[in-house]
C-alpha cells in the first residue's frame, strides 16, 4: 500500500492520495511490511520514530517524492529576537518546547570526551550556517576569530545560553556579525533525532532522498548509547540512500549499539573501571542484547552527502557488522573544532566486522575512516580520500584528534584496504596488526608502528560472525604491503603530536614515507624459526618472548617515489630516487582529477598479481582475506572496476597508459 504526507496539506488527512498526512510521524505509525511511504516536498519539523519492522521480502519504504524535497529538520525557526547591544541579539525560549530533553542544558559529554565539557548539544543557525558557542556573554559580544576553527571567518558568528530559573526558560543570546536575525532564516536545534526508532529491532527500512539536518544528537562513545540524526538503532537490514545529511552537533549516521543501562558512559558515571574494559563488557555484553547476524547489521548506507557533522558522519558501535557503505561523498567533518575525543572521523566504527566500505569520497575531515577494535573482515577499497589534516593555520584543539586517511586501531584483523588513493599527509595510523595493502597510492606516511595499544586486550572473532573466539593483546606486524605506489608528497620532518587526553604529553609522529618503519619487523621464515617444531615437549617459558613478539611483516611489489623508504627486507620493489614525481589533486566544477608524472617514471617495472592465497591468514583469528561469504578475492580489477591483466603495475590503476587518460577525466565516478 502507499501512505502519502505532504505538510502543505490542507487538514490532516487519513494517509490516502487525496488526503494525505501532514506529518511523516504519522505514516511511521500506520507502516507495516511491503508499505511505501511518499513523501511530498516541504520542511517536516519533526522526529520520526518507526513503529513497525518491514520484513526482507516486504520493506518499509519511505521516499522523497522530488530528490531532497522533503526535509526533515530538528530545528525550529525563531523569529523573536531582541537587540541587545552591537551586534548581539537575544531571544527566550519557553522550556516546555523542549519537553524531556532541552538542548541547552545538556553538553556534549562522555566516555572518550577529551575537550572542555562547555558546548551544549543544541545549536544556532544562520541561513544553514552554525554559531559558534561561547562559556560567556562576553565572549558572545567580543566575537573573535576561534583559532582552532577550520573557517576562521564564519567562527566570528557566536552564541551563549543561560537559563532564566524563575521563568523557566532558556536565554540565548547570538552574535550576528551585523545579519537582522527578523530578516533572515534563524534556527534553532530542539530534536535529538531526525529518523530513528526508539526500540530494537525495528528493521528492513529503507528511507530514500531526504534532506535531514541539524539534531541536537548526543556524544556516541562505544561503551554507551549512539543516537544520530538517522539510525536503525539496533536492528537489521536497513537501507540509507541518497539523502543529504547535515548540521549534526554529533553523528549523522549512527550504526550503533543497543542501550543497555548498566554499561552507559560508565566510566564518566562511576570512574572506577577503564573504558577500555567497559568496551570489552559491551561485546561481551552484546550477545544477551541479541548480537547475532541473524538479528543486527547488514545495512546498506549508499550515494549519500554527509558534511558538517561535529562528531562523525556515520558511526556504530557493533550494530553496523555486515554493512556496506558505498559511493557516499563525506567531507568537513569537525571543521568547527569545538569538539574533541576518540570517536571523531567521516567514518568511525567498531567492530566493523565483515564491512565494505567501497567507492566513497572523503575530505577536509578530522580523521577519513576509522576502525577502532575488530575490524576483522573490514574491507576498504576504491575510495578517494583527501585533505584529511588540519589546516596550517588552525591551532589544534586540547583533546582534539590527530589527522590521517585511515586509521585502524587495536584490532586483529584481517583489514584489507586495496585499489585506494590516499592523499593526505598520514595515509594510515596502523595502531593495529594483521592489515594488507594492497594497489594503493599513497601519499602520506604509515604512522603509530608498534605504538599506541598498551596492552589493551580486545577481542577477535569466529569468520564471519558476531561469536567472540577469543581476546589478545596487540602484538603488531602480521601486516601486507603488496604492489603499493608510495610518493613522499609532503615534508618527511617529523611532526610534534599532542595526546589527545594529556595535553602535556608531546611525542614525534613520523612523516617519512614508506613501509621502511618495519624495518625491525621479522620476515615469516625468521619469526617462525623462533619456535623449534622438532622439540618433543616444548618449554612454554622460553617460547613467551616469541609469543608475545612482533609478527612477521610481507612485502613486495612496491614502488616508491621522491625519497619514500622501502622496508630493508622487500626483495622485489622499485626504488627511484632520480626524478621528482609530483601528485596534485586538481578540482574544477565538482569533478577530480589528478596531475601526476609518476607513470613516466614506472618504466618496465611489473609485479606479480595478488590473490587470498598471496595474503594468506591474520595470526589470530586465523581468517584469510576474503569476500565476506568466504570466497576468495583476486585482485585483477582497480579503483576504476577496470580489468588489471597480465602485466601487473603498482597502485590502484590496472594499465599505466589508461591511467594517463583516465586521470584527465573524473578520478571518482561517485563524487
Amino acid at each position: 500500500m502507499k501512505i502519502y504526507v505532504n505538510v502543505s496539506a490542507e487538514c490532516d488527512g487519513n494517509g490516502s492520495k487525496e488526503m494525505p498526512f501532514r506529518r511523516i510521524s504519522d505514516a511511521a505509525k500506520a507502516a507495516v511490511p511491503g508499505d511505501e511511504v511518499l513523501v511530498a516536498p516541504g520542511t517536516y519539523r519533526e522526529n520520526v520514530e518507526p513503529v513497525h519492522a518491514g520484513t526482507e521480502d516486504a520493506r518499509i519504504t519511505y521516499r522523497s517524492i522530488k530528490p531532497l524535497g522533503a526535509k526533515i529538520t530538528g530545528a525550529e525557526e525563531v523569529k523573536d529576537w531582541e537587540p541587545y547591544t552591537g551586534d548581539v541579539w537575544v531571544t527566550r525560549i519557553p522550556n516546555g518546547v523542549f519537553g524531556e530533553y532541552n538542548p541547552y542544558t545538556t553538553y556534549v559529554f562522555g566516555d572518550w570526551y577529551f575537550a572542555k565539557r562547555d558546548k551544549h548539544t543544541g545549536c544556532v543557525w544562520l541561513n544553514d550556517q552554525a554559531l559558534y558557542e561561547v562559556s560567556s556573554l562576553e565572549a558572545c559580544i567580543r566575537g573573535e576569530i576561534y583559532e582552532c576553527s577550520w573557517n576562521p571567518e564564519a567562527s566570528k558568528r557566536k552564541w551563549f545560553t543561560e537559563q532564566d530559573i524563575e521563568k523557566n526558560e532558556t536565554v540565548i543570546y547570538a552574535n550576528f556579525q551585523g545579519a537582522d536575525p527578523v530578516k533572515e532564516n534563524v534556527e534553532i536545534t530542539v530534536r535529538r533525532e531526525c529518523f530513528m526508532p526508539q526500540k530494537n529491532g525495528i528493521g528492513y527500512i529503507t528511507v530514500s532522498g531526504f534532506d535531514i539536518n541539524k539534531a541536537a544528537t548526543t556524544w556516541a562513545p562505544p561503551a554507551a548509547y549512539q543516537d544520530g540524526m538517522i539510525g536503525p538503532h539496533w536492528s537489521k537490514g536497513w537501507i540509507i540512500e541518497d539523502c543529504e545529511i547535515w548540521g549534526s552537533k554529533c553523528a549523522g549516521i549512527s550504526l550503533g549499539k543497543y542501550y543497555d543501562a548498566d554499561n552507559d558512559n560508565f566510566f564518566t558515571v562511576h570512574h572506577v573501571k577503564s573504558p577500555t574494559q567497559m568496551e570489552r563488557d559491551a561485546v561481551c555484553r552484546g550477545q544477551y542484547h541479541g548480537w547475532l547476524k541473524e538479528k543486527v547489521g547488514s545495512h546498506i548506507i549508499r550515494r549519500n552527502n554527509i558534511h558538517d557533522c561535529e562528531q562523525g558522519g556515520i558511526i556504530g558501535r557493533m550494530g553496523g557488522v555486515f554493512s556496506i557503505i558505498e559511493d557516499n561523498h563525506i567531507h568537513h567533518i569537525n571543521n568547527m573544532m569545538e569538539l574533541g575525543g576518540a570517536e571523531i572521523a567521516g567514518i568511525k566504527m567498531h567492530a566493523a566486522i565483515d564491512v565494505i566500505m567501497r567507492r566513497n569520497h572523503i575530505h577536509h575531515c578530522t580523521m577519513g575512516i576509522w576502525t577502532d577494535w575488530e575490524a576483522q573482515g573490514t574491507r576498504i577499497t576504491q575510495n578517494l580520500l583527501h585533505d584529511n589534516q588540519r589546516p596550517a593555520f588552525a591551532r589544534a584543539l586540547t583533546g582534539g584528534m590527530c589527522s590521517q586517511d585511515i586509521f585502524v586501531e587495536v584490532g586483529h584483523g584481517p583489514t584489507l584496504i586495496d585499489n585506494n588513493i590516499l592523499l593526505s599527509d598520514v595515509s594510515l595510523r596502523i595502531a593495529t596488526e594483521g592489515v594488507a595493502m594492497v594497489h594503493n597510492l599513497i601519499c602520506g606516511a604509515l604512522t603509530c608502528v608498534g605504538e599506541g595499544t598498551e596492552w589493551r586486550y580486545t577481542p577477535y572473532h569466529m569468520p564471519h560472525c558476531t561469536e567472540v573466539q577469543g581476546f589478545m593483546t596487540i602484538l603488531h606486524g602480521d601486516d601486507r604491503f603488496y604492489n603499493n605506489i608510495f610518493v613522499q608528497k609532503y615534508s618527511p620532518e617529523p611532526f610534534i603530536l599532542r595526546s589527545d587526553s594529556d595535553p602535556d604529553k608531546v611525542q614525534t609522529d613520523n612523516r617519512e614515507v614508506g613501509t621502511h618503519v618495519w624495518d625491525e619487523y621479522p620476515t615469516y621464515d625468521e619469526w617462525i624459526a623462533q619456535f623449534d617444531m622438532e622439540q618433543e615437549i616444548p618449554n612454554m617459558a622460553r617460547l613467551e618472548s616469541a609469543h608475545f613478539g612482533h609478527l612477521p611483516v610481507w612485502c613486495s611489489g612496491n614502488a616508491y617515489f621522491n625519497g619514500a623508504k622501502a622496508w630493508k627486507k622487500e626483495k622485489h620493489n622499485l626504488v627511484d630516487d632520480n626524478h621528482s614525481v609530483k601528485v596534485r589533486l586538481v578540482e574544477t566544477d565538482g569533478r577530480y582529477m589528478l596531475d601526476t608524472n609518476l607513470y613516466e617514471y614506472l618504466g618496465g617495472f611489473r609485479a606479480d598479481m595478488i590473490d587470498t592465497a598471496t595474503l594468506g591468514k591474520a595470526f589470530e583469528p586465523t581468517q584469510a582475506f576474503e569476500n565476506p561469504d568466504g570466497t576468495p578475492i583476486t585482485f585483477n580489477y582497480d579503483y576504476f572496476g577496470d580489468h588489471r591483466g597480465i602485466h601487473v603495475i603498482p597502485g590502484p590503476f590496472a594499465d599505466a597508459e589508461d591511467a594517463k587518460k583516465q586521470l584527465l577525466s573524473a578520478l571518482s565516478c561517485s563524487v
